[in-house]
């Protein structure tokens, strides 16, 4: 568990929060164009609820089945769950009925029982293609030369709709070592002209808003005393 203090989660995410407008206005931007998603990977119950409290109304989760458990704790209507782990497809019934958004859409198969899943429950998935920009064996997502095939062979299904990109940049110590990544992806965003970019997490979420990020999925920034 994580050591928690109201105070500590409150000034983390206050901070965030400013990092989160200040970086929109380097680029140019208007801040209200950038959805933090707090991913409660590794906070506790208290510390979701605290920060729920504080107006946050998009969760991310790296896991299907922590998601089940912690949607139980609180009022759904009030919360938008974002999916951004990978997915597996024998998990696609589960993500359905439990995520708004999901972010880590890696193949055209996952597309496809998506959409069967979604008409299950007459509902329009919204998803993001995962992307590969840094092509790292060890990441999942499509590679960057794939995406427009995945987009036509995706174009019929009527029970999804992707709304543009994500992908995860590199782990390194400098995080302008991340922007070619989110270039990358926000040059095939445009090129396709998909809207949704999710990309930046704590240590390159600044960089990735330069670079046009429209949903930032941030935990340890908030959760951990840094």
């Amino acid at each position: 568990m994580i050591p928690y203090t109201v105070k500590m989660v409150r000034d983390n995410l206050a901070r965030v929060k400013k990092r989160i407008e200040q970086a929109a206005e380097r680029a140019g931007r208007d801040p209200h164009t950038v959805r933090l998603i707090v991913v409660t990977k590794e906070a506790g119950i208290d510390q979701m609820r605290e920060v729920v409290q504080l107006g946050v109304t998009d969760i991310g989760e790296n896991r299907v089945k922590d998601a089940l458990s912690k949607r139980k704790l609180f009022d759904s209507h009030l919360l938008s769950w974002h999916m951004i782990g990978h997915l597996q497809s024998n998990k696609a019934k589960d993500a359905v009925r439990l995520f708004s958004i999901i972010h880590s859409v890696d193949s055209v198969k996952l597309a496809y029982i998506l959409d069967k899943e979604a008409k299950k429950n007459n509902k329009i998935q919204d998803i993001l293609i995962e992307v590969n920009t840094s092509g790292e064996e060890t990441k999942f997502g499509v590679k960057p030369n794939r995406v427009e095939s995945f987009l036509k062979e995706a174009r019929d299904l009527k029970h999804i709709n992707i709304l543009g990109l994500m992908t995860m940049a590199p782990l390194v110590k400098d995080s302008e070592m991340a922007r070619p990544y989110f270039k990358k992806l926000k040059q095939l965003a445009d090129a396709y002209q998909l809207k949704e970019l999710s990309m930046g997490m704590t240590q390159d979420f600044e960089v990735a808003i330069e670079e046009g990020a429209t949903m930032v999925r941030i935990g340890s920034a908030i959760f951990k005393n840094m």
